[in-house]
């Protein structure tokens, strides 16, 4: 029968994240021989290595240890749910999720989004971190995300995804392009010019696998990981983009008007959802930030939907966009 303590789980998990029992310790506020002492116990519980000592270099989890890591973490914050739960009173609920957003996407949902929630959850506390795909499926499968926004594309089986709002892809354009008057465009009309590549994962093969899919093969001018990179260079008439997600103001950061332009193309929409380890256990927090993702989405991007909600964030009648004044926006 085992017998180990959440505490002891405490001091695994913060080792883990801080790859060294001395800063553990620290983190803690407890000696180094306390956490030392805790993890060799728990080691002795599970009848199995957690850790790999580097001597002068901290410590590394084995495959033991990441898989103890992300029911550790779950745990733990269901027994703070449960002790929380105990002591709430009345009908405000308590808590801290930590969700997760994928970079190019954060900015333009997230602020409105973690605006309206709070609005109605106030004792719910969401620490929002930001990364590509990659950092994004590593958090949650090792349990440090508990929430991730997402696309859903090339995730692992043990990450499930409920899809939120699809949205439609659009060819970028600077202002001044031939075709920028077009009502839609076909990407082998835009094959004399050169292409302004989001390159951050799973954003570049998956652009470059849809001109493949038409039999296209584009001619790369400049590639960058950043959106907003990818939309100044494009105003600069460096070449033109294929893209998804659709900030509100069709203006780069350096004040150049750009133009959006329908996708002719049959592709298949691109699916933004909320991901989640399967084998985590929710805590009311996450249930009620999911839920609240869920009617969210279904109100401001319908499926079926643009990736831009209506009215939109600046009035783009302006002449520049030093004049553009702000509107009305929901949420």
């Amino acid at each position: 029968m085992l017998h180990y303590s959440l505490r002891q789980l405490e001091y695994f998990v913060t080792t883990a994240e801080c790859h060294s029992v001395a800063n553990a310790a620290r983190k803690l506020n407890v000696s180094q021989p306390s956490v030392s002492k805790a993890l060799t116990n728990l080691e002795g519980q599970f009848s199995t290595q957690l850790f790999v000592r580097h001597h002068a270099k901290g410590v590394s989890l084995t495959r033991a240890g990441e898989r103890l890591l992300v029911d550790a973490r779950s745990l733990l914050r269901y027994a703070k749910d449960l002790e929380q739960s105990v002591l709430d009173s009345g009908e405000l609920v308590t808590g801290q999720v930590e969700v997760a957003c994928f970079m190019n996407v954060a900015p333009i949902f997230m602020p409105a989004l973690l605006a309206d929630f709070q609005k109605i959850y106030e004792g719910i506390s969401i620490r929002l971190h930001e990364g590509n795909q990659d950092k994004l499926t590593s958090g949650l499968i090792s349990g440090r995300y508990e929430l991730g926004l997402m696309f859903d594309l090339a995730l692992p089986e043990e990450i499930t995804i409920r899809k939120m709002a699809g949205f439609d892809h659009y060819v970028l354009l600077p202002k001044d392009h031939p075709r920028a008057s077009k009502k839609k465009i076909f990407l082998r009309d835009m094959m004399d010019d050169n292409l302004v590549l989001l390159d951050i994962p799973p954003s570049r093969e998956y652009f470059l696998g849809i001109f493949r899919s038409l039999g296209l093969e584009p001619e790369v001018s400049f590639s960058s990981p950043s959106l907003e990179m990818v939309r100044g260079m494009v105003g600069q008439g460096r070449g033109y983009s294929l893209l998804v997600t659709h900030p509100h103001l069709d203006y780069t950061y350096d004040g150049q008007k750009i133009v959006t332009l329908p996708l002719a193309d049959e592709v298949a929409r691109a699916e933004l959802g909320m991901a989640q380890h399967a084998q985590i256990r929710p805590t009311r927090a996450m249930k009620l930030f999911f839920d609240f993702c869920s009617d969210w989405f279904r109100k401001y991007y319908p499926r079926g939907g643009s990736c831009r909600a209506e009215p939109p964030l600046y009035d783009q009648s302006a002449g520049s966009l030093s004049e553009a004044r702000k509107l009305p926006y929901p949420p």
